[in-house]
């Protein structure tokens, strides 16, 4: 049985112009390189212009490395910031997880199902508590307690487990502490939270709770990358549900975690297709 064909995905990052699709395309079918998808955008506020290009191998072709030194003049004539990635090659993902286990089943879930194509070669936490359900997935468990005078040295452990793992990127499933400035720019870009959308309204303990008390009408999640600025990076995902005065605060958080475990699986997955991309403080998201 012959195996299916490989496929690599470019991104494309550069300021707008008029070209940029022609001479992308063009490059590929120069190389005899079959597109399987493309999607683009400009956007008129920034001026600048975003594609993602899947297209598959074929026998014979040059090596990624030698298409990219061909690319390279076309990427330097559109001030392109471009990559290629292998689609085939399974992201490896730090789960950081504290006493809520919602976002953390549904992800182990996913990845035991093969329907979130990762590799997880860790779980980190400051609480024991979930050590049984991660370690039944035959993941390795790290517990690292951490206080206020712990932090630099908790973090720091978890830093070098990023870098000793190779760790593309690190998943925040409902870990209850604020990442120092440090941490959170040692992993720009590549560190995914999940919070309830309330904020800033309902900060601190039980947010549905206080939602269901002043009467909202609207819950849900959003999914972004962490920054400086707490719970205020750039957004991948989020979805909402409608609620009224029958529902209970229970009824709130449970359809509170539903939505976030939903909003989180997404905006990891969008993260490990390639499908996001930075545009300042904001992103590009091309969805199927």
């Amino acid at each position: 049985m012959t195996p299916p064909a490989k496929h690599y995905i470019l991104t494309i990052t550069c300021p707008d112009t008029t070209g940029i699709v022609a001479a992308v395309a063009g490059f590929l079918s120069s190389h005899e390189l079959f597109i399987t998808e493309s999607e683009h955008f400009g956007d008129v506020a920034t001026g600048r212009f975003f594609m993602r290009t899947v297209f598959q191998e074929r026998p014979g072709m040059p090596s990624i490395a030698a298409l990219q030194a061909a690319f390279a003049p076309f990427a330097e004539r559109f001030g392109m910031e471009w990559h290629i990635h292998d689609a085939t090659r399974r992201p490896r993902l730090l789960l950081l997880v504290s006493k809520f286990d919602h976002c953390l089943n549904d992800l182990l879930y996913r990845y035991r199902t093969g329907t979130l194509p990762v590799e997880i070669p860790g779980v980190v936490s400051n609480h024991p508590d979930l050590q049984r359900v991660v370690e039944w997935h035959g993941i390795p468990y790290h517990h690292l307690p951490v206080t206020r005078d712990t932090r630099a040295e908790q973090e720091g452990r978890i830093l070098e487990m990023v870098d000793r793992l190779h760790i593309d990127l690190v998943v925040l499933a409902r870990y209850m502490q604020v990442l120092s400035p440090q941490m959170c720019a040692a992993l720009s870009w590549r560190c995914i939270n999940i919070h309830h959308s309330f904020l800033p309204s309902f900060k601190g303990a039980k947010p549905y709770h206080q939602a269901h008390a002043r009467g909202v009408k609207i819950i849900g999640s959003t999914a972004h990358y962490v920054t400086t600025d707490l719970d205020e990076g750039p957004i991948i995902e989020q979805a909402v549900e409608r609620v009224d005065h029958t529902h209970t605060p229970d009824e709130l958080v449970a359809l509170g975690r539903d939505i976030e475990s939903v909003v989180l699986a997404r905006a990891v997955r969008y993260h490990i297709e390639h499908r996001v991309l930075p545009n300042g403080n904001k992103t590009v998201v091309f969805r199927r």
